[in-house]
């Protein structure tokens, strides 16, 4: 079994080879949960979004066009250098910063300073559970006073769960891509301290994948 560390590095290695290999690999068009995000945010009154694992910027760059602020952050430097260019193609480039960011490590943002987060199956990547406590904190941190989460995850019902390579903690290795599957105890547990909106069940792409969008927010003071 790989040494969590360890395998956390291999990914962001691999991704950064997937990047580059196939530049907008997940296309132009945003995906359902960032058009579910945008509602929540508009509804919120948010002005200012911040995206965790933006890769190539899809979402982010709807998020912009929706009239957002962006900062949009990934491991992968080269997804970043791609958000960045189809900032300036689509003009909304003075709406999006990009910066590299490895959740495993602190926000580099100030406390209360975002309306809104957005991570789309970014949590479920190779992270452990004890990371990933230690990042919702940090959400919780930066996230305003009534401010909202919404992220998506693979949960314990896709077909991919308990195949491929295991690296305990709910994570399995399929196609060299590593994933840590929610239960949902696990979801019970993030949303502690918050504001637990909406759990919502759905698919995507061919496999397909099983999906839950967590709606959650900071409670008002």
């Amino acid at each position: 079994m790989v040494d969590e560390h360890e395998l956390g590095d291999e990914q962001r290695a691999h991704w950064q080879e997937v990047y580059t290999a196939h530049p907008g690999m997940y296309g132009e068009q945003p995906s359902t949960a960032a058009l579910h995000a945008a509602t929540v945010f508009r509804t919120a009154g948010a002005r200012n979004v911040l995206e965790l694992g933006a890769g190539h910027g899809r979402d982010a760059l709807y998020f912009a066009r929706e009239g957002f602020t962006v900062h949009a952050t990934d491991f992968s430097a080269t997804a970043l250098d791609q958000l960045r260019k189809a900032a300036g193609e689509q003009g909304v480039q003075d709406r999006v910063t990009c910066e590299v960011q490895d959740v495993r490590q602190p926000l580099a943002l100030p406390d209360a300073s975002v309306d809104g987060v957005f991570a789309h199956m970014l949590l479920c990547m190779a992270l452990t559970t004890q990371e990933l406590h230690t990042l919702l904190a940090e959400i919780h941190r930066v996230l305003r006073p009534g401010g909202t989460l919404v992220y998506t995850v693979r949960h314990t019902g896709d077909a991919h769960y308990g195949a491929g390579t295991p690296h305990g903690d709910d994570i399995w290795e399929h196609g060299g891509f590593a994933v840590h599957f929610f239960s949902r105890e696990l979801v019970n547990a993030l949303a502690k301290g918050w504001e637990l909106d909406e759990v919502h069940a759905f698919e995507e792409g061919e496999l397909p994948r099983r999906l839950w969008r967590v709606t959650q927010r900071v409670p008002l003071e």
